[in-house]
């Protein structure tokens, strides 16, 4: 509650934010932005970013060319996935997981112009 309210200027109380936390009420929008920005760390957005990046169709390049960032994407997600596998590290297990989104979005990108039709 205090982080909240350090951000935006009160509102927040610690009943409100156990509401939040047992799942009876809904964070907002600013409770995120406020806590990301206490924390240094951006899940949220971060997923938000792709979510959008996710539904880009671009435009000006072939599905041929996606074949190949797929392709790239994908082996360098098995790899970080086995560097992981073999690590105590937790970096090696966020790297992998980076990799993972990498070749997610690849593979969306695809079916996103698939599915408007794109030769």
């Amino acid at each position: 509650a205090a982080t909240i309210n350090a951000r935006w200027g009160g509102g927040s109380s610690k009943g409100t934010v156990s509401k939040k936390a047992s799942g009876i009420l809904d964070w907002t929008v600013a409770d995120v932005i406020a806590l990301e920005d206490a924390s240094e760390q951006f899940p949220i957005t971060q997923m938000m970013v792709k979510r959008l990046e996710a539904q880009e169709v671009i435009n000006d390049i072939c599905l041929m060319s996606l074949t190949g960032t797929i392709a790239k994407e994908n082996g360098e997600a098995i790899a970080a996935i086995l560097s992981a596998q073999q690590s105590s590290s937790a970096d090696d297990r966020v790297r992998a997981m980076k990799e993972i989104d990498e070749a997610i979005v690849a593979l969306q990108q695809a079916r996103a112009r698939l599915a408007v039709g794109a030769p």
